[in-house]
Formats: structure tokens, sequence, C-alpha cells
């Protein structure tokens, strides 16, 4: 059975084209009896409008898409959260793509964007090769940045300032009596969470008079695992460290783990201070110290500031929206006698 038209809801019902695709899109210029009698061969037929075609018509398709680095990430996970409930709330749907850092699977994306007439795109990383960056200049299509600012780019982004942010973490540790302070780091190929944490980090410890070690210093991915990782390395060290800051809350967790495989306890024998403030913290044990970004106000800033670039609000942002880190104190870190 062939799947219904739009004409043969008008057939059926003695009324034109036009008049159904008034009643679809709630039209008030219907009476309520031939609306109540078009309503009624629609779900006879079971007929249901194609959302392209809809989307052509009244030029609007109320699709954003988003370019996300690892949903993997608690991180990126929760800030999703927040922006997919954002649109939801303005009758907005989300296309999702989950890029793992594969540039061609973001070109092939961006360009089913275009194709699909999205009213907004969200990126969520700042690796962006000459293709990409190409392309988004190219596009009549509002942009914007969340959680990371790309260099050399001419959209707005919502972030925090990483720096200081990694500096307050740092000096936190220190303020407790440690001199021995480890750091993992993320990709120094990142502008925002690689390079502006990591000097952050340098500079805490130069500001306290505290030498800063490269052995104490290590790079992972962000994820759980290469803390784990990365931390090993680190017990290797003579003497160890007795904190660790790492610049992800996964990474955080995932060290914390290798420290208990180990038969060392957090914070007795190490304190760990992780970064984001996901919900992770309060899952792991003892409960994690973090530098929190304020996730979901991100995410809804992201969308609102979105929104007004679409509809080109005057309140539109000229300039980047930097939103307040806050340190959050748990069970995880200690003062040193």
């Amino acid at each position: 059975m062939k799947k219904p038209k739009i004409k043969d809801v008008a057939k059926m019902a003695g009324v034109s084209t036009t008049t159904v695709s008034r009643v679809l899109n709630g039209e008030r210029y219907v009476k309520d009896e031939l609306k109540a009698k078009v309503q009624r061969v629609i779900d006879e037929l079971g007929y249901s409008p194609s959302h392209i075609a809809r989307s052509l018509v009244r030029q609007k398709t109320n699709l954003i898409g988003v370019i996300v680095p690892d949903l993997t990430s608690s991180f990126h996970a929760t800030i999703l959260s927040s922006i997919e409930q954002t649109a939801s709330r303005s009758g907005y749907s989300l296309l999702v793509c989950d890029i793992h850092e594969d540039t061609d699977k973001e070109l092939q994306y961006l360009n089913i964007f275009k194709e699909m007439r999205v009213e907004g795109i969200i990126i969520m990383h700042e690796k962006l090769s000459d293709k990409i960056q190409n392309l988004i200049n190219k596009l009549d299509i509002p942009v914007i940045f969340s959680s990371v600012r790309p260099p050399d780019q001419k959209f707005i982004s919502v972030i925090i300032d990483d720096y200081h942010a990694a500096y307050d973490a740092a000096r936190y540790l220190a303020g407790l009596g440690h001199t021995r302070i480890a750091f993992i780091g993320g990709d120094m190929r990142d502008v925002t969470s690689g390079q502006s944490r990591y000097l952050g980090y340098r500079n805490a410890l130069e500001d306290s008079g505290i030498a800063v070690d490269d052995d104490y210093i290590r790079f992972g991915d962000y994820k759980p695992r290469s803390g784990y990782d990365r931390m090993k390395e680190l017990l290797d060290v003579s003497p160890r460290p007795t904190a660790v800051f790492a610049v992800s809350d996964d990474m955080a967790a995932g060290a914390m783990n290798c420290i208990h495989d180990q038969k060392l306890s957090v914070p007795e024998d190490i304190s760990v201070i992780g970064f984001d403030g996901s919900q992770l913290t309060e899952l792991v044990r003892p409960r994690l110290s973090s530098m929190e970004q304020p996730i979901e106000d991100m995410g809804r800033v992201t969308v609102d500031s979105l929104f007004d670039l679409i509809q080109g609000n005057e309140k539109a942002p000229k300039e980047d929206l930097i939103l307040q880190h806050q340190l959050v104190v748990r069970d995880s870190c200690r003062a040193l006698q």
C-alpha cells in the first residue's frame, strides 16, 4: 500500500491541498468544522507530513546541528543534555554528530547539515582543519562554539577562562602545602583545554615559589584510561608527587583508580583534583574536588545565544561569552601537616 500524500487527503476531504496544509500548520484561517473533517481524514489515511517538505514551505526547519568530539566524555554528555533541553523548550530538535576527532567525518556531517537546512550549528572542539575552516566560513548558517575558543575564527564562543581556572586549581593545591604537584594535561593541540590549562598550572606553581619539575608532567587524552596510565607513570617518579591536578574529571577518576590499585589512598597518600565539574565528581569515592565549569549554564547560554544569532536580534553577542568557573572542594584533597 502506497504511503498517502497530501493530495490524497485533500481529495478525500473535498478540500484544496492549501487547506490541508493550513490545518497541519495549525493556522487560524480554517473553520473548526472543516478543520475537524480534514483531521478525521488524516487520521483515517494515516497521513504524516514530510518534515523536509514542510520545512521547504515554511523556510524553517527547527533543526540545530551539533558537532561533538567524543560523546563518551562525561563533560560532553552533560553539556549536550543541557543543549537538548534548552533547544527542545523552543521547539527545536538536534542533529548530533560524534566525530571522534575524524576531520573527514566532520566535513561529511557539515555538508549534511547544509543539505538538511539546519538553522544553526554548535561546535564543541577546536582542532579545525583548513578545509573545515573554509567550509564553515562560507556557510550561510549561524555557527557558535561551546566550551572551546578556536584560533583565527570569526565566530562567538561560550567558554570559561581556562587559564585562570587551571591557575586557581594549582594554587589551591599549593595553598594546602603541596610542593610536589603533578599535572596530567590534555591534547596540546587544543588551545583552550590543552595549552591554556597547562600554562595556568605552570604559572601557579611559579607564583607559589614552587619549581616546575617536568618529571611530574604528563599528557593524556581527557579519558579515564589515559588518566590511569599517566598516573602509573607518575607513581614511578622519585620522590612521588603528593598531589595531582588532572585537566578533566575523567582523567582524575582514572588517576584515582590507579592510586587505589597500587594500594595507596586518596587523599591520605596523594591528593587529586579534577576539572569540569561533571556528574562523575559525586559518583567516585572519595568524592572528587574539581574546578567546575558551569556546564548546564554553558549549554543554555550557547543555545540562547545561537537563537539570537539566528533571529538577528540586537542582543546577539558580538564577542565571546566568558562564564565564571568555581572551585568545588569535596573529599579528594587534604592539607599537609
